[in-house]
């Protein structure tokens, strides 16, 4: 692909490096920019610059937030007893949409997966199982995806958590084995985490 401008290549190959976004795409994108007004091209650049400088990982679930605590664990309405495992942030907003978890959750920044070289020190784990051997948490709901590197992550932090006084469940299989959580509609989501089932018995049934 021929550019008439270095400046424009630089912008179409940057663009180009976003998950999805080929290089006509880009080209396409950069090129709406620039038809933009430049106050709507400039508040793009800044909101992509104010993210990327400011944002924070809330302390306690690992979400992303504004501040040190996001505002679903500073929530004095939430149930502190139960926190959903989930892989990433997309999965937080994907079940919050839903409006049928009132705990907390915890992300785990991936799953295990030895074929991209994630390992489970590379996840939030361990911070996980400090948590838990709090006390305070009742019961933990694995909400990964049901695909193999889903299973084996809930398997490996099941284990982790040893003979810890916490109930283990996952959500119903609602959820086609292999779909992404994300992808999943609000109403089989909703349903699936209600209809959540001991996660001793999802083994069994593998």
């Amino acid at each position: 692909m021929e550019f008439s401008s270095k400046l424009l290549e630089n912008a179409v190959y940057e663009m180009s490096q976003l998950p999805g976004i080929g290089k006509r795409t880009a080209l396409r994108l950069v090129l709406h920019l620039l038809k933009q007004p430049e106050g709507r091209t400039l508040g793009l650049s800044k909101a992509l610059s104010d993210l990327r400088e400011q944002v924070n990982f809330c302390v306690s679930c690992h979400n992303i937030s504004d501040t040190e605590i996001c505002e679903i664990c500073a929530s004095p309405k939430r149930d502190k007893s139960k926190v959903c495992v989930v892989e990433d942030v997309r999965d937080v907003m994907a079940i919050e949409n839903t409006s049928q978890f009132k705990g907390l959750y915890h992300v785990l920044g991936g799953k295990i997966s030895p074929m991209e070289g994630i390992g489970p020190q590379d996840l939030t784990i361990t911070s996980l199982v400090e948590k838990v051997k709090k006390g305070d948490i009742k019961e933990i709901i694995f909400a990964l995806s049901s695909t193999m590197e889903g299973d084996t992550t809930n398997f490996y932090i099941y284990k982790q958590l040893g003979d810890a006084a916490v109930t283990t469940s996952t959500i119903a299989r609602g959820i086609a084995v292999g779909d992404e959580l994300e992808y999943a509609d609000e109403v089989t989501l909703g349903r699936s985490i209600l209809n959540r089932i001991p996660f001793e018995r999802a083994i069994k049934a593998e």
